[in-house]
Parts: C-alpha cells; sequence; structure tokens
C-alpha cells in the first residue's frame, strides 16, 4: 500500500494580468474563512467593489515580482517537491495550491488516478501558524475534496509548525548571516490578522485578547492562537540567535478593509523606526515559509521605500527560507515522523477531523 505526501501552499494568480488576478482574488476573498460574512453579503462586496478596484493595483504588483519561469510561491513550492523527489527517501510527493493551480481538486484526482493502492495521504500545510485564514482552511478543502471525490484513503495532517525545532533551527540559520554586521533592530513581519479571527478561534472563549499576557501565559487556547504562535516564533528565533530584547520586535501586516486588526502594524513601525534611532533595519517574515506578493512587493520594495523615506539608512530584507537545504530537511523529516507516529488521529472520508499533536 502507497503512502502519498501532499505540500499545500497558499497560492497565486496564472499570471500578471488582471482577468487572472480577478479570478484569483476572487477565489481567495469569497472564502467564508478569508472573509466572515453571510455569503450574499461577501458576494456583492468582494464582486462589485473590492475584485474591480484590487485586482488591476494587484496586477501591477505582480508584474513587479514575476519571474520568467512564472510566480515565485509557485516555482518555490514546485522545486521544493523536485528536490524532496531527489532524495529518493519519500516517493508519491506532490504540491498544490490552496487558491489558483494547481488547485487540491485536479491534484487529487491525479493522486488517485496514479495511484491505485493509496493507503495515507499525508498533508503539510505551509503555513506555519494557525489561523483559520490559512491553516484552517486548507485542511477543510483538502476534507471538502476528499469527500466529493468520495475517496476511501486516509488522511493526515500535519500541525503547524511553529515551535518545531527544526524550522526553528532552518529559520534561526537563514537569519544569522544577516546579524553578523551591525545592525539596529530586527523585525519580524508576519501577516496580519483580525482580532475577530483571534477571538472565534479561542476554544476558552474567555483568554485570546481578553486575559493579560494572554500570548505567555498557559491556556489550551493556544493550540488554535495565532498570535500565540507567532510570538513563540519570535522568542524562540531570538534566543537562538541570542539578540537581546530591544534589538527585535513583531508587527503585522497585510491589512484589508476596516475592521480591528492585531497591533503594531507593520507600516506605522517602518515610519516609525527611523525617529527612534533605529537607521539600519533587518526585516524578515516568518508566516511564509516561500517568498511572494506579500514578502517582495509589500515589503521588500513598499516597506522599504516607507523606512528610507522616514530617514531610515539601511533596509535589509531576509528572505523566507524558500529552497533553504536546512529547511527542505525540516519538511522531510517531518514527513518521515508523521508516518511513523503511533496512535495518530486519522479520518476517512466520512470521519471530522480532529488536530493531531504537535510535532
Amino acid at each position: 500500500m502507497s503512502q502519498v505526501y501532499l505540500l499545500m501552499n497558499l497560492g497565486t494568480p496564472d499570471s500578471p494580468n488582471v482577468s487572472d488576478v480577478s479570478t484569483y482574488l476572487d477565489e481567495f476573498l469569497m472564502d467564508e474563512r478569508v472573509l466572515g460574512l453571510p455569503n450574499w453579503l461577501r458576494s456583492i462586496i468582494v464582486r462589485s467593489f473590492i475584485v474591480p478596484r484590487r485586482a488591476p493595483k494587484s496586477a501591477a504588483k505582480y508584474g513587479k515580482i514575476w519571474q520568467a519561469e512564472g510566480s515565485p510561491i509557485k516555482i518555490y513550492t514546485q522545486k521544493i517537491v523536485e528536490k524532496i523527489k531527489e532524495r529518493n527517501k519519500l516517493h508519491h510527493v506532490y504540491y498544490c495550491m490552496r487558491y489558483g493551480n494547481p488547485s487540491v481538486r485536479s491534484v487529487m484526482q491525479e493522486i488517485h488516478e496514479r495511484i491505485i493502492d493509496i493507503h495515507r495521504i499525508i498533508v503539510l500545510p505551509l503555513y506555519p501558524h494557525y489561523a483559520m485564514s490559512s491553516y484552517e482552511t486548507a485542511v477543510e478543502q483538502v476534507k471538502l475534496v476528499h469527500k466529493e471525490l468520495k475517496c476511501t484513503s486516509l488522511m493526515d495532517f500535519v500541525n503547524p509548525f511553529y515551535n518545531q525545532p527544526l524550522y526553528i533551527e532552518a529559520l534561526s540559520n537563514t537569519i544569522k548571516p544577516y546579524i553578523e554586521e551591525p545592525f539596529d533592530h530586527l523585525l519580524f513581519s508576519y501577516h496580519g490578522l483580525p482580532e475577530s479571527h483571534i477571538k472565534s478561534s479561542d476554544c476558552t472563549q474567555n483568554t485570546c485578547l481578553i486575559k493579560k499576557d494572554c500570548c505567555l501565559s498557559p491556556s489550551p487556547a493556544h493550540k488554535f492562537c495565532y498570535k500565540h504562535q507567532i510570538v513563540t516564533t519570535t522568542n524562540l528565533v531570538a534566543q537562538q540567535l541570542g539578540i537581546a530584547e530591544n534589538k527585535f520586535s513583531y508587527s503585522f501586516q497585510s491589512r484589508l478593509g476596516f475592521n480591528k486588526w492585531l497591533k503594531p502594524f507593520t507600516t506605522e513601525q517602518l515610519k516609525n523606526f527611523p525617529k527612534n534611532g533605529v537607521r539600519k533595519l533587518l526585516v524578515v517574515c516568518p508566516a511564509f515559509v516561500s517568498d511572494c506578493l506579500e514578502t517582495l512587493e509589500e515589503i521588500n520594495i513598499e516597506g522599504r521605500k516607507i523606512f528610507l523615506d522616514n530617514g531610515g539608512e539601511s533596509f535589509t530584507y531576509i528572505p523566507c527560507l524558500n529552497l533553504n537545504e536546512q529547511w527542505i530537511d525540516c519538511i522531510e523529516k517531518i514527513f518521515i515522523h508523521e508516518s511513523e507516529k503511533l496512535n495518530k488521529i486519522r479520518f476517512s472520508a466520512m470521519n471530522e477531523f480532529l488536530p493531531t499533536e504537535p510535532l
């Protein structure tokens, strides 16, 4: 019986053309876990206002970072799969995107057409931290397609790996060369999230954004708390690198809409840093394992300009893990570890998903 390994990343338009970007934005923003509105209202807002206005601007931004081979996030994810296959330790390795192509449906169909003796599919959503608009929606989409295609294979999902030692080590080692030169501050910029998402994911309903120091005091809520997990990643990396507390901080980027979002905002930090004596800035984006629009354009182009225009002297963007060999080792070992674990919680097409314990 065969075991299949499936990597799942966020996604990308098929091209930087306005029409393809519009299609991508429509799929992304119509996800109820991204915009938590009634479907009829979400449809009106997304299709009548957001996409028509946003698509041309986003297309221009995609044009700035598009490579000869295509979208960076797709290129990196595809090449990771190729590199894992080259090592000959794992067979039947595939990748898909939550939004755009290759879609979950097309890849699941391909897997079951090519491999007739599938016993289990192990899915690794490439999101280090849990959020309903990233990890949760990825898991639920695979579940839905698995059920609709009437697949009989078992499915296992790897938990968010925000505190996984191999991930922390790989991330730390990508940052290490940059802190060997003089710098004033290291900013960990994470994808933003509405506060409502944090609260709705709180299994205790009385911890997240309510209790003082909620991210640092032990709680069952942490298993599904994005903010706790990004704080943990930040602190673990800073500890491993020996960075003083006053030399690093975290912030949140990529806001959409007018709801209350997690603070501090990256744009505001970039404006204020020079006023507070930060002239040489390093920025890393650990919410993303592959460089994409949000890192290459929003941070390395727009963010750089904001910082320098407000008096900064040196802005250094630290690339994502991308094709880092230690990161690929980490993925491979996570898959192998997941394969060997005993007493895993599994589900078939008729069972409900329950998270496994962190690695």
